[in-house]
């Protein structure tokens, strides 16, 4: 018989905190066997869930018309885009929320970057930090194109609630850091807390911004040039 994972070997194989495992769990996007009141997982539920996270986040993928991504501005794209380089140069198998923070400040044009400016988080200092708690990896891995993380996959679909929260039809810059701030299990968040930056704070500081550098035309992600 096969053996079973336990919680605490998933959680370690998929790089996320054992909590969220079981509300994976709870959700049903992970299959578990109930055994002595814990949870067990064959590597074969586990290699579907990984399957189903595997969200591309290459600029060159254009969304389909059903898909959150169609709704991404030109800046948010660039920055998933970034994102994915960010990955690569570190030799790290999957983009993370961190990668979605260091492509926010190296785009530097959108209302998350403009956010992050005025809430003095300083670009060196956070990437010092994340080079410490993700370390680069020895070997490239892939042919380039990866795909999000488990918390990056959370941090994309928090943005998309956040915009919504906001009363936006579109995800700019500004949706996606709230996003990563929103999933606090991901490097991106301890970072910016480590930094002083809350998602409290942080949605004053959007707020502010989009009255002051939002264009008329921000509805139309088209035409967005701004976040």
């Amino acid at each position: 018989m096969e053996r079973l994972m336990t919680t605490e070997e998933v959680a370690e194989l998929l790089r996320i905190d054992p909590v969220t495992v079981r509300r994976l769990v709870t959700r049903g996007d992970l299959v578990a066997y109930r055994i002595a009141g814990e949870y067990r997982f064959t590597s074969e539920a586990v290699e579907r869930f990984v399957e189903s996270q595997r969200v591309i986040v290459s600029k060159e993928n254009v969304p389909t018309p059903i898909s959150p991504f169609a709704k991404f501005t030109e800046r948010a794209r660039k920055v998933l885009s970034l994102a994915n380089r960010e990955a690569n140069q570190y030799n790290h198998d999957g983009v993370g929320t961190e990668h979605v923070l260091l492509a926010i400040m190296s785009e530097g044009e959108g209302i998350a970057a403009f956010a992050l400016n005025q809430l003095q988080v300083r670009p060196k200092e956070v990437r010092a930090q994340i080079e410490t708690l993700h370390p680069a990896g020895e070997q490239p891995v892939g042919d380039g194109q990866l795909g999000l993380t488990p918390p990056g996959k959370q941090s994309i679909e928090l943005a998309v609630k956040e915009a919504r929260l906001l009363g936006h039809h579109y995800i700019g810059t500004e949706h996606l850091l709230l996003g990563l701030l929103s999933q606090e299990e991901g490097f991106a968040s301890k970072v910016l807390l480590n930094s002083g930056v809350t998602l409290e704070k942080t949605r004053e500081v959007v707020k502010q911004l989009l009255t002051t550098k939002q264009p008329k035309s921000a509805s139309d992600p088209e035409q967005d040039k701004e976040s």
